[in-house]
């Protein structure tokens, strides 16, 4: 979760105003327990790459209630939204990735993944092996900080949480490569776009 601080402090180097780092270290802190939250359902409820509908509806659900203007069924589930500032000024996107693995999860996590999935034919196991269920809340919640933070921001920001990162199945198009084909650099162009990955 503190990834989140250094993570909203690049994105603050692109406007020209001078913010104190204890008042964006001190949102993070506010909404951490929240994020934990949201990380604890994704973790519970993981879904297979193009298949990640209810991901979508959740990721969806909070974006719209910061008031963003959501577009969804990107590239199969993708989401992106947009927050303008209103005031001109680059254009810098973060990514997150939705989906989960097929593997057996081996916890006894309150929040342990005991969803099932198709792959192929075949039942499997799903669960959110590298962390794509942290990303997506860290995104969420980096989402709903910006958006405290509009009348301090110039340019806009474009938060994409992407599909199929683990490939999608066979047969199947999907990942970022279907996002980009969609357009999603564009309208308004990406100038800048931050992920991040752990393993």
């Amino acid at each position: 979760m503190k990834q989140l601080i250094p993570a909203v402090l690049l994105l603050l180097t692109f406007t020209p105003r001078i913010f104190a780092a204890p008042t964006v270290e001190q949102m993070v802190n506010d909404i951490e327990p929240r994020v934990i939250k949201w990380r604890h359902h994704l973790h519970q409820n993981p879904e297979l790459s193009n298949r990640e509908f209810e991901t979508a509806k959740y990721i969806t659900k909070h974006l719209k209630s910061l008031g963003l203007e959501v577009q969804t069924g990107v590239a199969i589930t993708g989401v992106v939204a947009v927050l303008d500032s209103g005031k001109p000024g680059p254009v810098v996107a973060l990514r997150a990735d939705m989906d989960g693995l097929p593997v057996l999860e081996q916890s006894d996590l309150p929040w342990k993944s005991t969803q099932r999935g198709e792959l192929e034919g075949n039942d499997v196991p799903v669960m959110h092996a590298c962390g794509h269920d942290t990303h997506v809340a860290m995104l969420m919640g980096a989402a709903e900080i910006l958006v405290n933070m509009k009348s301090q921001l110039q340019g806009k920001v474009k938060f994409i949480f992407q599909p199929a990162e683990e490939g999608a199945p066979r047969g199947e198009k999907g990942g970022a490569e279907l996002m980009i084909k969609e357009g999603v650099l564009n309208n308004p162009d990406v100038d800048v776009i931050f992920g991040l990955h752990k393993t």
